[in-house]
């Protein structure tokens, strides 16, 4: 096809691409020679001290590249809602730029055009000359980091060493205060040593013994709150850890341990902090979700933020709720969120903030964070630079129901095992890798890294099957955010279905097909899955199958040596006509 210069002109104005050729920027938006860093660092300093924060790093200390959902779908009264925002949606609900820093820091769109644009995001290299820089402005003395979780988990370098890689991370940093959630699944004997070595506070009110013959039975596993002296103000911080994190993840990790949102508790310590130790801001620390906290604050009074996690949202403006307000940075290291707060005389009388995207091609690398970074990885450096292959097509990691990257293990799985379908799960973290490059070995970790890495082979009858299918559905659409305990649906291999999200639970899904088939409910199935414990619903598991599942999709790479993976999802999605719809609306 021949494309004429007006339509090439007006190809090259949506991409930024005149931008990149003539060194001048399109429609005001600044190419990456003409952003400074006075323009990622800008911000309007004000009040007497400063949070800085950041969630769901997902252990990658090192840059990468990371794709935001094209489709990110909730019950018909969050779609189009902070929390359930993307791609267009999400640019104008914010106003963002088309093609600028932000957008392509913020949303899919026009992301691998960007990526060759702007380069990769994150690494604790690049964090640590951000936060130098506000500690320098406003003074260390002023200046607290806060971490919501999700940290100690999903690289190789974390896996390899349990975590501990990216405690000295942390410490490497100046983390003060953190919560967790994936870090329980280290095992609680483990967790208890990382804390040993984390330099920052561990703090959670809503982790509870439930042991009977324990010690600590009905007792506080972590101290509940702390209270912290930043310019000359009085900070209560209160530790909220995932509740559903045994639920979410195997039980055997935190066996003895009952989690739950806990507002009474929630509650009683505010009041604590504010009529006992006259705290001057009241700060809850979060891993409950942007959209489970948004219900938090409407439940709990007097707190005064919500520093939220675990649902990796990128929100460049607060959100308040009956006078909370709530902020989130978004996932693995692509952001540090600044929050500069005048308060004083048991109150917050202003405050500013800012989600500062961290391009790594743009802020320099502190040299001390690139040599830890080194040293790190260091013992693990053959077999995490190992190429396996190619890929033709991007490989990405986060949507609701289908990514190409999932796609890729469950191709793997599909292959070895030979079964009817698999199921890989659906959680948010992962890595992206653009087409053309090459496959190494640590971005498999970056996929699969967690410490239960077993597929497993058994049998389950359809209606087995189908029953499972309506319940995660459940989970993942449930009109009230307080009944969803995280992370997409399933990815499945060797199945298609349709979904009606709106539809009531149990009358969800429609068009099931198993290898082409509609679902025999009364048949038994070849099922594979992995980091869950579906296999526990199953029958007859083949022992002699069971391995680790980056050794699979190791295997499999390396026999393809060119993966060619469609984007082309195997869900149909009935009552949206597309992924990213506005409020209100069932299309965008």
């Amino acid at each position: 096809m021949e494309i004429s210069r007006r339509d090439f002109m007006h190809i090259v104005t949506i991409f930024g691409l005149g931008a990149v050729a003539s060194g001048c920027s399109v429609n005001g938006v600044k190419t990456p020679s003409q952003i400074s860093l006075k323009d990622i660092y800008d911000f309007k300093a004000m009040g007497n001290f400063t949070l800085l924060h950041m969630c769901d790093i997902h252990a990658h200390i090192k840059p990468l590249y990371w794709r935001e959902p094209s489709t990110l779908i909730s019950a018909p009264n969050l779609v189009g809602t902070p929390g359930f925002l993307c791609g267009e949606a999400f640019a104008k609900y914010y106003g963002l730029e088309p093609s600028s820093l932000d957008a392509y820091f913020d949303t899919y769109m026009d992301f691998e055009t960007l990526a060759q644009k702007f380069g990769k995001m994150g690494g604790i290299a690049h964090i640590k000359t951000y936060l130098d820089h506000v500690r320098k402005e406003r003074g260390n003395e002023n200046v607290l980091f806060l971490d919501s979780g999700d940290t100690w988990q999903g690289t190789g370098v974390a896996l390899k060493t349990r975590g501990e890689a990216i405690v000295k991370a942390q410490n490497y940093l100046g983390v003060d205060v953190m919560v967790g959630h994936w870090e329980f699944t280290y095992g609680k004997e483990r967790v208890q040593e990382l804390i040993e070595i984390l330099d920052a506070k561990f703090i959670s009110q809503n982790v509870v013994g439930n042991d009977p013959f324990a010690d600590e039975y009905e007792e506080l596993i972590f101290e509940p709150y702390t209270i912290e002296q930043r310019g000359g103000a009085k900070i209560g911080i209160i530790g909220q850890s995932f509740p559903f994190t045994s639920t979410a993840n195997p039980r055997e990790f935190t066996e003895g341990w009952s989690f739950g949102i806990r507002p009474d508790t929630l509650q009683e310590y505010v009041d604590e902090l504010r009529n006992k130790h006259k705290v001057d801001c009241v700060v809850v620390l979060s891993h409950d979700g942007f959209s489970v906290d948004q219900e938090v604050a409407r439940m709990v009074h007097g707190i005064d933020f919500i520093l939220s996690g675990h649902t990796h949202d990128p929100s460049p403006q607060p959100i308040v709720i009956d006078g909370t307000v709530i902020v989130i940075a978004g996932s693995h290291g692509k952001y540090i969120g600044r929050l500069d707060i005048d308060a004083k005389d048991g109150k917050v009388n202003g405050y500013e903030y800012k989600l500062v995207p961290i391009a790594s091609t743009m802020i320099p690398a502190d040299p001390a964070g690139v040599k830890l970074v080194d040293e790190l990885y260091a013992p693990f450096a053959k077999e995490f630079n190992e190429v396996l292959g190619k890929t033709k097509n991007i490989l990405y990691k986060r949507d609701t129901f289908f990514s190409t990257f999932d796609q890729l293990i469950n191709d793997a799985i599909m292959d070895e095992m030979k079964c009817d379908m698999s199921f890989t799960p659906g959680y948010r973290w992962g890595t992206t890798v653009l087409a053309g490059e090459k496959i190494t070995m640590d971005h498999i970790y970056e996929m699969c890294g967690i410490t239960y890495p077993n597929v497993y082979t058994f049998e389950l009858k359809g209606a087995k099957i189908a029953k499972l299918l309506e319940d995660i559905a459940d989970n993942v659409f449930n009109a009230n955010p307080l009944y969803q305990q995280g992370g997409d649906m399933s990815r499945l291999g060797g199945v298609t279905y349709s979904i009606a999200v709106a539809n009531k639970a149990g009358e969800r899904i429609s068009k099931l097909m198993i290898g082409g088939k509609p679902i025999d409910l009364n048949k038994t199935y070849i099922v594979s899955s992995w980091g869950g414990n579906l296999q526990n619903a199953g029958e007859n598991l083949q022992e002699d199958k069971i391995r680790a599942v980056y050794d699979v999709a190791r295997d499999y790479i390396k026999r393809q040596k060119v993966v060619d993976v469609s984007n082309e999802g195997n869900v149909t999605l009935v009552d949206y006509k597309c992924g990213c719809p506005v409020k209100g609306s069932r299309s965008c």
